[in-house]
């Protein structure tokens, strides 16, 4: 049978780390096995789902490269298949009608735990002919009642539950919607998924499943419970450890790549290797590998690998990135400027994210009407004026506009004036990106162009006259 999973998450909020690296898990175990991967999407709370949320995910997926084969599917769309098997399992003495009160329910409980007792359903009503007149039942799956469910997980080895501790749990609510564990066991069957592939919260939920399934003649797929990610203080992941969604990473400044391979390496290894291409971690990857032991997320480690991938990557991989980046400052490098490919060549040693090259690079695209205060106030000053204004003049002579040509002019300049290198690039650099930071000095001014550069330099000489004593 070929291998099927899938990646089933709730609409009621973004994307979170943990849940991506869910996806990708089930995802690489797909494409590991040439099988088939399915995005559903479990809608059912409809006071909670969202369009938004939905949104939010798909285009999470998109930007992680996770692409689906089937799907998206909503389970809001499957309401009378599970009606269908709810009567079914109604039908055939498997599930029964529940008249209780939540009064009365509460009113059990407290007494079980008086008792020191476990507090559950006590199946009051399994035995109940009559129905209740003023109550809207819910329905609630006949579990077994003595033996054992046993659950041979791909990650934690065998696990064994006592049916005597599973109360009988609610599969329909008394407005006859269902509940999350009756619609993903009807969907795991009618889908046919081979393996489940997610987090260890849901193990507890794993031997009702299989009760259910087995009620309704299906057979179980293979079980793997991933540990949850911690932060670095053991607690579990949350928006107080920092970004937890996937679609902040991206807006950080992120490359996908850099994120999955992170993820990947959150319980599972390949020896020693950190680094891992896309097929290499198809080629590796192996459920039965991951630890069974919880991870801890460190930012810091992501930012190295993240710096890596702007290093190593195709300079026109990472510019298509960069581009969306610049948008979103409001940029259209389209309209003027130099390629953002050889952006990416001149950036990329320094930055090590795309928000940061993208707002380093600005003034590439955009003219600024003043400069960084500290840098001019260190940097353009009386004693830059001379070597400025002779800079101006070589670059409107210059015949090659090419970098080594461009350090020529620096390099004679200041020998000229008899000044350090520094005395003489630094002023221009202030001149240039209205800051003290930029790429090598011949960069800069190739990437920016003669007009450009001739233009700020006159700017940066009208600064310096207007605010020094000089004639």
């Amino acid at each position: 049978m070929s291998v099927r999973t899938r990646f089933a998450p709730s609409p009621t909020g973004y994307l979170h780390i943990g849940g991506a690296r869910t996806a990708l898990f089930n995802w690489l175990y797909a494409r590991k096995h040439g099988g088939r991967f399915i995005l559903r999407i479990e809608d059912t709370d409809r006071e909670r789902s969202t369009t938004e949320s939905v949104n939010v995910i798909l285009e999470a997926m998109v930007w992680l490269g996770l692409d689906y084969d089937e799907g998206p599917i909503y389970q809001s769309e499957r309401f009378p298949r599970y009606r269908e098997v709810i009567q079914q399992l109604l039908d055939e003495g498997k599930a029964y009608h529940c008249y209780c009160t939540k009064e009365e329910l509460d009113e059990m409980r407290q007494s079980q735990m008086t008792r020191k007792e476990k507090p559950r359903y006590d199946g009051r009503c399994r035995h109940r002919q009559e129905p209740r007149e003023g109550v809207n039942p819910v329905v609630r799956f006949k579990n077994p009642t003595d033996g054992t469910v046993v659950v041979e997980d791909l990650v934690r080895g065998r696990v064994v539950f006592q049916n005597q501790e599973l109360d009988d749990l609610i599969i329909a609510r008394s407005d006859g919607t269902p509940t999350y564990n009756l619609t993903v066991v009807v969907d795991d069957l009618d889908m046919k998924m081979t393996h489940v592939i997610r987090g260890d919260d849901h193990l507890n939920n794993t031997p009702r499943q299989i009760n259910i399934m087995r009620a309704l003649g299906g057979e179980p797929p293979a079980y793997a419970h991933v540990p949850m990610i911690l932060g670095e203080d053991g607690a579990r992941l949350s928006k107080r450890h920092g970004a937890v969604s996937v679609l902040e990473y991206r807006d950080q400044g992120y490359l996908p790549e850099a994120l999955l391979n992170y993820l990947v390496r959150l319980g599972w290894a390949h020896g020693d290797q950190e680094v891992f291409t896309i097929d290499e971690m198809i080629e590796w990857f192996d459920i039965k590998d991951v630890n069974k032991s919880a991870s801890t997320f460190n930012p810091a480690k992501l930012l190295w690998l993240n710096h890596h991938y702007i290093m190593h990557s195709d300079p026109l991989h990472v510019a298509h990135y960069l581009r969306w980046h610049l948008g979103e400052l409001g940029v259209d490098p389209e309209n003027g400027g130099p390629d953002p490919v050889e952006v990416v060549k001149a950036q990329r040693e320094r930055c090590k994210t795309l928000r940061e090259m993208a707002e380093n690079s600005l003034f590439f695209y955009r003219d600024f009407d003043h400069y960084d205060e500290k840098a001019a106030k260190k940097n353009l000053k009386l004693a830059a004026l001379e070597p400025l204004r002779k800079l101006y003049q070589q670059f409107q002579a210059i015949e090659t506009w090419q970098p080594d040509a461009l350090h020529q002019v620096v390099q004679e300049t200041a020998e000229s004036l008899d000044m350090k290198l520094g005395k003489v690039a630094q002023p221009l650099r202030v001149a240039l990106s209205g800051c003290a930071v930029s790429p090598p000095i011949d960069v800069t001014l190739h990437l920016l162009g003669r007009d450009k550069v001739l233009e700020r330099l006159a700017f940066a000489i009208e600064y310096i006259e207007k605010n020094s004593d000089s004639p």
